[in-house]
């Protein structure tokens, strides 16, 4: 169903792809959007238990756009050093596809929630609780279930 990586060598093995998952601050959810559009949006996100959550306001673009079809695919970039006398980009970057869906469940929905909150600013749970009361009701988790994920780096950093 997902392709095979044309450039093999450079192709990460899992562990090296989950680390850029678990690395990375910050990455773009693709999903398909208005009349057919692709749509992708910046996010912050955190990568645990082989899933990644993110959290939404209640309506928007991308609630609709999850809500229309589950299918989705998330990209990080983890390293993009940029070699100006080479003309190239020392990168690793991965990509995950799989189905989002909006966390329903209360428990379900705080759990996430406090991995995101963890993950950005972590052992302040009192702080990170104060944070959660206040915007609970305001906010959506959602959560990609990956199907398939690839990890791709630069040629040049196999040699580092």
């Amino acid at each position: 169903m997902f392709r095979e990586m044309r450039r093999k060598r450079q192709k990460l093995s899992d562990e090296q792809t989950e680390a850029v998952f678990e690395h990375a601050t910050h990455g773009v959810l693709s999903l398909i959007g208005d009349d057919g559009y692709p749509y992708g949006v910046p996010v912050s996100y955190v990568y645990a238990n082989k899933a990644i959550y993110i959290h939404s306001a209640l309506e928007g673009h991308k609630i609709d756009a999850v809500r229309a079809c589950d299918k989705v695919s998330f990209t990080v970039v983890d390293t993009d050093d940029v070699v100006a006398d080479e003309y190239t980009t020392y990168f690793r970057s991965a990509i995950a596809f799989g189905r989002a869906r909006i966390l329903e469940d209360k428990n379900e929905k705080m759990q996430a929630l406090r991995l995101l909150g963890d993950h950005y600013n972590p052992g302040h749970d009192e702080a990170l609780e104060a944070e959660i009361s206040k915007g609970f009701e305001r906010l959506h988790m959602i959560e990609i279930e990956i199907e398939h994920m690839s990890g791709k780096q630069a040629i040049e950093l196999l040699r580092s």
